[in-house]
């Protein structure tokens, strides 16, 4: 039995200065990294706190009562998050998610997404805003989520045995309450809706067949994610990974399976339909099969920490700037030098790295509760 590596630095502290690039870089709406990447996606933790404890996450051990949150004064604002937001936009970011922790924690997140809603794309077109949730919160909330400005959610649900996802959300919550929240979602028009499911083998691979019966012909996709080795506190193992290919060809054996194209450049999930054309699922498989070398994501963590990778060692902290006197240009150009020098791909590096290093070696990971996934 592997241990369990309890981290005794807090990685929300491991950032780098970020400086304003000597010769100001404009934005056009096109931004690439060293390998090319467009910047199209950005991920945004309101909160890094969760009513959840799942073991792949946030295990009990760890992020236990005395665990120190990040204090209120820390966070960005929601004025100050769309400030960025719209820097992001400005440089070709299409789609905005919010993340957490579990994102409907954070009070009044309705107000945000009104905000972020009514920002443009670099063409003129709306930004794709979408929220993923533990869906704990979903049948309360949904309604005024779409309101707000929302346009769709994914829920994260880990089985429908709800012994089984008692025991993985570790804090005894039934998954009929996570159900209502996905109707409630479905009600109000949150959609097409997501539903991803962490897949750990001995734990609930049992659940992949009947997560498929119950999902297909509903217009959900149900998408299936490789146990993932993110921050340093989740004892993960390789042994614990079920490969997609696996969950395709379970799926397989008893319903038939066609695969479909991408839904979009930089789509993190394999897409399969059913051959009875009721519907469709995901794969996302980025411990089996990289796909680095498509990401556009960048990451902002709840208070103003600029990631790269989800598998990343250290932010760039554009709180300074932020709430300094940085203009609006400047705040691209320092985005835009951030990412022009993003070299990022873990994934496709993990086999010739240290167990414990990220994209380099010798530093824990951040934790997904942090930055979100």
């Amino acid at each position: 039995m592997s241990e369990r590596v309890i981290p005794l630095v807090d990685q929300r502290t491991a950032t780098r200065a970020v400086r304003l690039p000597a010769k100001a870089i404009a934005a056009t709406g096109h931004l690439t990294d060293t390998l090319r990447r467009p910047l199209r996606d950005l991920r945004i933790s309101v909160t890094d706190r969760c009513n959840f404890r799942c073991s792949y996450c946030m295990p009990k051990d760890v992020f236990d009562k005395d665990y120190p949150y990040l204090p209120h004064s820390a966070l960005l604002s929601f004025e100050e998050i769309t400030r960025l937001a719209r820097q992001f936009a400005a440089h070709g970011v299409q789609k905005i998610r919010l993340t957490g922790g579990e994102p409907l924690l954070r009070k009044n997140v309705e107000i945000l997404i009104a905000q972020l809603a009514a920002l443009r794309t670099v063409d003129g077109q709306p930004m794709d805003l979408t929220l993923t949730t533990n869906g704990s919160l979903l049948e309360r909330k949904a309604q005024a989520l779409k309101d707000a400005g929302l346009q769709r959610v994914t829920v994260s649900l880990d089985g429908l045995d709800d012994a089984t996802f008692r025991a993985m959300n570790d804090v005894d919550f039934p998954v009929a309450d996570v159900l209502r929240g996905i109707d409630a979602a479905l009600k109000a028009g949150l959609g097409p809706i997501k539903v991803n499911m962490v897949v750990k083998r001995g734990t609930n691979q049992q659940e992949i067949l009947p997560m498929a019966r119950y999902f297909k012909g509903t217009g959900i996709v149900l998408r299936f994610i490789e146990y993932m080795d993110v921050g340093a506190t989740n004892g993960w193992r390789m042994d614990d990974v079920l490969p997609s290919a696996e969950v395709v060809q379970m799926i397989q054996s008893e319903m038939p399976l066609v695969q479909l194209d991408p839904s979009a450049p930089g789509e993190t999930a394999e897409r399969w339909g059913y051959a009875d054309g009721t519907g469709e699922i995901g794969v996302i498989s980025s411990v089996t099969q990289a796909f680095c070398r498509d990401c556009n994501r960048a990451r902002l963590s709840t208070e103003g920490q600029l990631y790269l990778c989800l598998f990343a060692n250290q932010g760039h902290d554009l709180r300074p700037l932020v709430r300094g006197s940085a203009s609006d240009e400047e705040l691209a150009s320092a985005i835009a030098g951030i990412w022009q020098g993003r070299s990022d791909r873990y994934s496709e590096l993990r086999a010739s790295l240290p167990p414990d290093a990220g994209p380099a070696s010798g530093s824990k990971r951040v934790e997904m509760s942090y930055i979100g996934g």
